[in-house]
Parts: structure tokens; sequence; C-alpha cells
């Protein structure tokens, strides 16, 4: 009996958080790796404290760094699921530093102890997903690409989320929408809330430096995926992010621009794909969808031309989708066939603004 209770408090192993993962997440093999490292790590450190252990185990925060569309909003979603736990997604450029007009950092520990139905105890163990977090660097001179130097004030957001990335007990308001009323608060230990911070950090991939030494040629593609990921420290503390906050980021994962053949397993492989998903809401009105593969090709190269990534393959749909949804009561028992020739032209005059991502 002891043993197989040791069992089933054991933590999910790497392997296996990987796996999971992979059902659901295309591609990004490096960063699912790295990301179920440090989650297998981070459950440590939970069953550690719950069993009252000294123990020498750090925190695992992550950085995400990757390109819009790439995935990681999807993987810190599916890790909280693999974990079940709470989860909540915030962006910082929404938060001040105290004292200023704007929201204070402790109101995402509000956002997180609401998805955990205000278990004090679940949302100190829950995952909170900060993105934008390029958006609050600090940096006085302009950009090498002419984007302009940012506001300072990024320096205050990053110095207030640092007592919460490294684990502080900290009083956060129970009523989101009134964080400004203090007289109703609750106290969270933030030491067990795992943070995965993620942003694009765009100006360290100089358009012009990537031109000089685009590679050329048979398996092009992957080398210019290799050049992408040699992102430094030093190049994140000069892009204007404060040491002490990488300092609490030990994990830092790059992830991969996905091309049209990833995109293409994104829309049809995993269990919640967006195909299947269109698939059954027709079924319930007696229709049996089918997609062309030449179909799936020309969303997929529309989303890619605009640089729009995974992120854009929903709305695309959608909107390619919008007649046949619209007379879908209307056609019971029929089979449907979405090819080339019906997406074409619905895609012709399509702005990314109307896309809304």
């Amino acid at each position: 009996m002891e043993s197989s209770a040791r069992r089933e408090e054991a933590p999910l192993t790497p392997r296996e958080i990987f796996e999971r993962l992979d059902r659901y997440v295309i591609g990004q093999d490096a960063a699912k790796r790295a990301v179920a490292i440090a989650a297998h790590n981070h459950l440590k450190r939970v069953q550690a404290r719950r069993l009252r252990r000294q123990s020498l185990i750090k925190k695992s925060n992550i950085l995400l760094i990757g390109p819009t569309g790439s995935g990681k909003t999807h993987i810190a979603r599916n890790l909280a699921d693999i974990l079940q736990v709470p989860f909540t997604t915030v962006d910082a450029t929404e938060y001040t530093e105290a004292g200023y007009y704007g929201k204070d950092v402790e109101v995402m520990i509000s956002d997180l102890l609401l998805k955990a139905n205000h278990s004090v105890e679940d949302t100190q163990r829950g995952i909170i997903f900060v993105d934008e977090v390029d958006k609050i660097a600090r940096r006085s001179q302009g950009a090498r690409n002419g984007a302009g130097s940012r506001d300072i004030g990024g320096e205050g957001v990053q110095q207030a989320l640092l007592k919460l990335l490294e684990g502080r007990e900290v009083y956060v308001p129970l009523n989101v929408t009134q964080a400004w009323n203090k007289s109703d608060f609750v106290q969270v230990d933030t030491r067990d809330i795992l943070f995965i911070c993620a942003g694009t950090f765009s100006d360290l991939h100089d358009a012009g430096d990537e031109a000089s030494c685009r590679p050329l040629g048979f398996g092009a593609d992957d080398a210019s995926k290799r050049l992408r990921k040699r992102i430094s420290t030093r190049q994140l503390v000069e892009f204007g992010m404060l040491a002490e906050f990488l300092g609490r980021l030990p994990v830092v994962v790059q992830l991969d621009l996905l091309g049209e053949a990833d995109l293409i397993r994104v829309l049809t492989e995993p269990p919640d794909s967006i195909v299947r998903e269109f698939r059954e809401l027709l079924a319930m009105d007696e229709l049996e969808l089918e997609f062309d593969d030449a179909a799936l090709r020309e969303v997929v190269h529309y989303s890619v031309s605009r640089g729009l990534g995974a992120r854009g393959l929903r709305s695309i749909l959608e909107h390619v989708m919008a007649d046949i949804m619209f007379e879908a009561p209307e056609r019971r028992r029929r089979q449907l066939k979405v090819d080339a020739d019906y997406v074409r032209p619905r895609l012709v005059g399509l702005d990314a603004v109307q896309l809304n991502v």
C-alpha cells in the first residue's frame, strides 16, 4: 500500500509532460523539452514544500522568446491543463509600478485567485502567463530598426514584478474590478506560483543582419532557425530587461517560426484542432465536412505571408467558413467539400486588421 501511495504522489516525469504537450502543441520540440523539465522541477518543489521538507530547489520560472503565432501561449495553457492547476493570462503592458495610474502587479494574483474559485491553496500552485514582457523593457537609446526608445517606466514594472517572481507573501484584492479597494484583500504566498513570461523581442532580430547572413539552398530553413536562436542574456539586458528580472527567469526558451508544413499539422492533427472543431459543429447539423489539402494550404500560405503564424489560422478559417456556417442548418444530410477554388476568392481583400489578431 505504501509503495502504491508513493507512486501516486510521484510528480509527472519530463517525458510524460513532453508527450502530453506533444499531443496538442505541434513542433517546437526543444521548447517542449525545456518546459517539461522546468515543470517537473516545479512539481518536485511543490511536493517538497507540501511534505514540509527543507529543499534547495529554486523556482523554475520560464521566459519564452518567439515570433507571433509560434505557440507561446498555447504551450503555457496546455501545461496548466496537464498539471491540473489554475491558469491565467495577463498582459504586462497593463501594469504599472505602485502609485501610478494603471494596475498594480498584485492584481495578476487576483486574476489567478478568481480562476481558482477564490481558493488560496489552489492559487498558490497555479501558473501565471505574463505576455508582452518585451514591452516593459527600459531602453534610453533608440532601437537599431528605428523603433525608438521605450518608456523608462517599464523598469518600474520589472522591479515590481521581482517580488512576485522570487516568491513573497503579498496582499491581493479579492475583487479584480476594484483593485483600489484595499479593505477587501487576502494574503497569498507566490513562492510556488509558476510564472511563464513571454515576448517577441522583435528588435533583436535585426532585418539587416538577417538579410546579410541569410542561408541559401537545401536546408536553408533549418539554418535560419538556428540563426534566430542566438539571443544571449547580454542582448536581453541591452534590450532593456533588468539583470535581476532575468535572474528570476532561469529557464529561457526560444521558439522557432512555424513553417507551412507545421501549420498544416496545427490545423489537422491535435485532438482540439480547428478542422476537427468545424467538422463537429457541422455534424450537429447533419453535414459531413471535408477540407481539401489544397484549401488548407491556401489558408496556411495566407497566414505565413502576413506573419500571423498559428494565431491567425482560426480567424482566417472563421472568415472562409462564414457562408457555410450561416447556411448549415438549412443544408441537412449533405456532404460538403471545401477546396482551393472556394477558399481563394474569400481570402482576396481580407485584411489582417479584420482578423483581430
